[in-house]
């Protein structure tokens, strides 16, 4: 029976190396046995632009991936928050299809909706702005002509800047809210969402319009890991053994 399986929010960096264990553990794996594996943003701490392949780590997780999919199982990418500015290096480097936020597909017959889930957390007017501008061309442009090591050193001020932020915001702003998730629901016809970002790991059962939806929130990967495994039986919710 075909599976696919879903990941995001690991936050890989070198200084986590037992997640870094347990991921490429992951790959060897479970992801082996699956006909398809879709990573839904934040799989880097960040990403600040193809050129950082020339780093080992990245070049190392990249090379893992490309791995897998010259296996066999299918591999799809939607950026996150963390890793937006990845893009058709990161692609042909990891072996990976790249996906639009959001994307509607079929998985094992049922309508699934895929996202980040950052967009989704609407009530956060000052993030959803500072999205807007980072994601546009302009801004893009402009920041990938500098060196790498500059982008580099602003990306960490902002991490840190966030962490700030996030110490007087409430736990309330920083989750979905449920007006923006009925009308995604409404607008991709009633499918069943799967989304990470919240680090709110859960399984949500949605009415909108009369129509019962469900929605499926992914775990990250700082504690430990985890994954949803999909197939024509319905999805669950699997944790990893520690490494």
């Amino acid at each position: 029976m075909p599976v696919a399986l879903f990941i995001s929010d690991l936050h890989l960096c070198p200084t986590r190396p037992a997640i870094v264990e347990l991921f490429e553990d992951f790959l060897d794996r479970q992801a082996r046995q699956a006909d398809a594996l879709y990573i839904l943003g934040d799989l880097f701490e960040y990403w600040a632009g193809d050129d950082s392949l020339g780093d080992a780590f990245n070049a190392k997780i990249c090379a893992a991936l490309k791995q897998l999919a010259d296996h066999g199982t299918r591999l799809w990418f939607i950026p996150g928050n963390r890793d937006f500015l990845a893009n058709s290096g990161f692609a042909l480097a990891s072996g990976a299809g790249m996906l639009a936020d959001p994307t509607l597909t079929d998985i094992a017959g049922s309508a699934t909706l895929l996202m980040h889930g950052d967009t989704l957390c609407s009530d956060d007017a000052a993030y959803q702005n500072y999205r807007r501008t980072v994601r546009s061309a302009a801004w893009r442009s402009r920041f990938l002509a500098q060196p790498l090591a500059e982008r580099k050193a602003q990306i960490e001020a902002l991490r840190r800047q966030s962490e700030d932020e996030k110490q007087i915001k409430s736990a309330a702003i920083m989750d979905v809210n449920a007006a923006t998730v009925a009308m995604v629901l409404r607008d991709h016809g009633y499918p069943r969402l799967i989304h990470g970002h919240t680090h709110r790991p859960a399984h949500h059962s949605h009415a909108v319009d009369g129509r019962g939806c469900e929605r499926w929130v992914l775990a990250d990967w700082y504690d430990g890991g985890s994954y949803l495994a999909c197939d024509a039986t319905g999805c669950r919710a699997v944790t990893l053994p520690a490494p």
